[in-house]
Order: structure tokens, then sequence, then C-alpha cells
């Protein structure tokens, strides 16, 4: 009667832990946690990812500053213009084009840390200011 029993139970035992496709539960949990170890190594290689994107992200021009001007009286419209571009640290150049009825030059200033060791036109400082965000 025991055994009789015993069976029964064990029976019950391994229908209520039998998974949907038959499996019985060792197999099903041995699933689950290859899933869980397989989500893992996804997550370690998307935080790798991550972490190389946002530093390579800090070096790409992020704030700019424009200002356009009219530099002489004898040119229409304020087709010079100063262009500040900066990266998440500061760092970057300034980019100034003086357009002329003859001609347009081009000038590049280096940033370092917001700041420029060249000397800068009112319109390049305030290209410069806008693009730190002041």
């Amino acid at each position: 009667m025991l055994s009789a029993r015993l069976r029964r139970a064990e029976r019950t035992l391994a229908s209520l832990t039998r998974g949907a496709d038959g499996k019985d539960l060792t197999e099903v949990l041995e699933a689950h946690l290859d899933k869980v170890y397989a989500v893992a190594r996804e997550t370690d290689g998307l935080q790798r990812r991550t972490t190389t994107l946002e530093a390579e992200g800090r070096k790409a021009f992020q704030r700019l500053g424009l200002v356009r001007y009219n530099p002489f009286e004898d040119t229409g419209g304020n087709q010079s213009f100063a262009l500040a571009l900066l990266d998440a640290d500061g760092d970057g150049m300034i980019l100034t084009s003086l357009h002329t009825r003859q001609a347009t030059r081009m000038y590049a200033k280096p940033v370092r840390g917001g700041r420029s060791d060249a000397a800068l036109s009112e319109e390049e400082a305030e290209a410069l200011r806008i693009a730190r965000g002041g």
C-alpha cells in the first residue's frame, strides 16, 4: 500500500513539475539557467560597446557657436562667420571665414579646454562663448 501511494505521489509530482513541452523540472531549470547565462554574456558585451561608444562620443563635436557678421562696409549681407566646434572636454577649433568682393579667406584656430591661445576677434570670442554654453 505504501508502494502504491509512493508511485501515485511520484506521478503527481512528475506531472506538476513537467514543463509545457513535456520536459521534467531539471531540464526546464537547466534551459532557464542557459538563458540566464546567455543574457549575462550579451549584457557584458553591450556594456563593453557602450563604454567604447561613450568614450568615442566625448571626442565628437557636440557644442557649437556660430556668429555671422559683415566685417567690411563694401560687401552686402552677413556672409562672413566665426564657427566654434567643441567636444565634451571643450577641445576643438574656431573656423573663421572672411568674405570680401574679391575673395573668401578661411582661418582655423585651435581650442583646448574651452580656451584658445590664439588672439580672437570679437566674433570668434562670441562664437566660443556660445559654444561653451554661456
